[in-house]
């Protein structure tokens, strides 16, 4: 029987370009831009080009001072925001009109709050300035049929928001001496009046870009600052008025232009534009045709060839979704051609193209993040990384193989894997830039100063084959030349790109700000280490002789509920901002422990990514459902448990930080790398169902017990898992073998 179905299933279809923008537009509201056309476009166009440039030449050639950076950046990304980011069409009619009316009280009880504080202190037309601006922007927060706007149009409203919204930061840049400097410590009403309009501005924005659910974040961030008195036990606080608020949040470094618009306007932007243009180039053919090469001759070769290119891609793709669909319009259909149900296949995709920001030496954004809030260099945490991403890997290549052995599936012919002589020499001139900028992160230089040189020399080395083509290097691709066009088309979209996760920087700064004026933190981590300590002393008192450690089974549910906590949070929130509120009220909950602070970030940052697998909103795998033409959900589910290895890691790094090279002890590491690498084999195996042989349904039940002790870190239980788990697969490779004799 042959292995090979190269016939594609009745129901595949490869989806064109038009119809996989439109994916990644359904599931990524980050890529959700508006169709601009004519003088719209062309000046869309020449601010996105400008932003682009201001910020290659800042990381070559030195940044502003801190303050006016950032707020030459979001001066240029709220006023873009508004007019490349449509409103959003409700799917549920009801459900948006109160939201909508929700968002428009809050926002008149804001600007009414404003102007009571203000009024006789400034003239009468400026409090009549605030109400008429609140007016707007509430109307603007309410899914009315006559705000629907004709394609490609922008409507009145929106034009009034995107020059409001460039107003506030614009305001800042313009009288940086007055307000720093002259009358630093003295706000004048002019820029508390700008203040609220940000503040306003900014919910908005996110909640256009971003949907509800990080907008919501900061409105209940701003509602517990103002109401804290009012709150019940250990939540309440003395409350701040509206004056406060707004100078803490607007005036300076702790709010707004807090550290998540720093990294942003610093690192973000910078690799968001490398990436496009990178891609623009045609580096993702290139990973394609390495992953092909390495690992499609094999069982189950085009999944592998999913796992790996997705992994490379990733590297340098900002976006899960848009990973999954860039990568997924090829491994896809590839691995239905080649027997793998849809379902698996969508499955396998979303679960490796969200490995990608957990994957050295270019992880995503929020490794920057970590670096510049703990102060760890970023080449450090490289290291750091390189054995929970490669834990990651292994269990999704051992669940793809085990499912093409159970399948009965081999490679890709030789006919359809490219040589790796033909890739080198078609693509080489493409790997200097990231050669270039690795090696440069790995010498301590700036993050930023490494972007601007991949940038450079991206642009610069995609002419190489016009160069060398005419001396006889006729196997160069041609197709990988930045013409002018391509050129400022990757400019303009880098900016874009940028506007979603800038916008959601900006709302995080809200929770930031309330956050250092009201101890949240402290009181949310103080919650779940009460509740931690309450669950576990009532297990232990179950567990009969004291056999289990109190102190360990409390350390376990902590580490429970904070991932439940990241997993929650991180439900349709990029991950950025979704790493940068759970490390401000999440991770010092884990602190409490004794945690090395590292290790409790890394554990935040890996369930904050996860959740873009884990249903009810698993947006990468319903992205690769959609390619796939697979029930949605059911591929998410398929996909949280493809991505085992991203659950389990954590806690293994936990329990052994020397798998971070923390307090690094090699009796320790040896120890976790032995049970690490056991326990992906055990729980991939059981998920499967195949270990050379089918499992019977005790044997799945055993190892499943079995692996999920091996992630701890006792010694005794880890041997007696050890024998359960290698007893099951010998006898089964043993079996496996005697069925191939017998069939033979």
């Amino acid at each position: 029987m042959s292995n090979i179905h190269p016939k594609q299933n009745e129901n595949e279809a490869i989806l064109s370009q038009e119809e996989l923008d439109n994916l990644v537009k359904k599931y990524d509201s980050e890529s959700n831009f508006r169709n601009s056309r004519g003088l719209l476009k062309i000046f869309i166009t020449i601010t996105c080009v400008v932003l682009s440039l201001f910020h290659v030449y800042t990381s070559g050639f030195g940044l502003l001072n801190e303050i006016s950076h950032r707020a030459t950046h979001l001066t240029f990304i709220m006023g873009l925001l508004f007019l490349v980011f449509p409103r959003k069409e409700p799917k549920n009619k009801p459900l948006s009109m109160v939201l909508g009316f929700a968002y428009g009280g809050f926002y008149l009880f804001i600007g009414n709050q404003l102007a009571t504080a203000l009024s006789g202190q400034i003239p009468a037309w400026q409090v009549y300035s605030i109400y008429l601006f609140t007016i707007i922007i509430s109307i603007s927060a309410l899914p009315l049929s006559f705000l629907r706007e004709k394609a490609g149009r922008v409507g009145v409203l929106d034009w009034l928001l995107a020059i409001m919204g460039a107003s506030f930061s614009g305001y800042l840049v313009f009288f940086f001496q007055e307000i720093f400097v002259i009358n630093i410590g003295f706000p004048q009403p002019e820029e508390y009046i700008m203040g609220g309009m940000a503040i306003l501005l900014v919910l908005e924005g996110a909640r256009r870009t971003m949907g509800e659910s990080l907008s919501l974040i900061g409105v209940v961030s701003l509602l517990y600052a103002i109401f804290g008195p009012s709150l019940p036990g250990m939540m309440a606080h003395r409350g701040y008025d509206i004056i406060r608020l707004v100078e803490h949040l607007y005036l300076g470094t702790e709010g707004i232009y807090g550290i998540a618009i720093g990294v942003v306007a610093t690192y973000v932007f910078h690799f968001v534009l490398f990436g496009v243009l990178a891609q623009a180039s045609g580096l993702g053919k290139l990973f394609i045709d390495l992953a092909s090469v390495l690992s499609g001759r094999y069982v189950g070769g085009p999944a592998k060839v999913s796992v790996v290119s997705s992994g490379f891609f990733g590297m340098i793709s900002g976006s899960p979704v848009a990973n999954t669909v860039t990568t997924g319009a090829f491994t896809i259909p590839m691995m239905k051609k080649y027997g793998f149900s849809g379902r698996f296949a969508a499955a396998t995709e979303a679960a490796s193209s969200c490995g990608g920001q957990i994957t050295p030496p270019i992880m995503g954004a929020s490794a920057f993040v970590m670096s510049e809030m703990l102060g760890v260099p970023y080449n450090e945490l490289i290291l750091i990384a390189i054995i929970p991403a490669a834990f990651h890997y292994l269990a999704a290549l051992c669940m793809v193989h085990f499912e093409a052995r159970r399948l009965g599936l081999k490679g890709m012919p030789a006919s359809e894997i490219p040589r790796l002589s033909n890739v080198l020499a078609r693509h080489w001139h493409q790997m200097i830039p990231l050669i270039v900028m690795v090696s440069m992160l790995l010498m301590q230089f700036t993050p930023f100063l490494a972007a601007f040189w991949g940038i450079i020399l991206t642009v610069v080395c995609s002419y190489i084959p016009l160069i060398l083509k005419p001396m006889g290097f006729t196997r160069l691709d041609a197709d990988s030349v930045l013409t002018p066009k391509k050129l400022i088309e990757g400019l303009e979209e880098g900016a874009k790109q940028s506007i979603a996760i800038t916008a959601a920087c900006a709302c995080v700064g809200f929770l930031l700000g309330v956050t250092t004026l009201t101890g949240l933190g402290f009181k949310f981590s103080g919650a779940i280490v009460g509740l931690a300590t309450d669950l576990g002393t009532w297990f232990s008192a179950l567990v009969p002789f004291g056999l289990l450690d109190q102190s360990g089974v409390i350390l376990f549910f902590a580490l429970v509920l904070v991932a439940i906590a990241c997993i929650l949070m991180g439900a349709g929130i990029p991950t950025t901002p979704t790493y940068i509120i759970l490390a401000s009220i999440v991770a010092p909950a884990l602190d409490d422990f004794g945690i090395a602070i590292l290790a409790s970030h890394f554990f935040i940052f890996y369930y904050g990514v996860l959740a873009d697998v884990t249903p009810p909103v698993a947006l990468a795998a319903y992205a690769g459902a959609g390619i796939a033409g697979s029930e949605p959900m059911r591929t998410g589910v398929t996909a949280f448990r493809l991505s085992m290895g991203k659950a389990l890691v954590p806690f293994m790094f936990v329990y052994a930080p020397s798998l971070l090279f923390l307090n690094f002890d090699a009796i320790e590491f040896a120890l976790a790398m032995f049970s690490g690498i056991l326990c992906i084999v055990a729980l991939s195996s059981a998920y499967i169902g195949f270990f050379n042989a089918e499992l019977s349904t005790m044997q799945k039940r055993l190892l499943t017990v079995a692996g999920l002790i091996l992630v701890g870190n006792n010694p005794w239980l880890i041997a007696i898992a050890s024998a359960v788990v290698l007893t099951i697969l010998y006898r089964n490779h043993i079996a496996g073998n005697q069925s191939l004799s017998l069939s033979s």
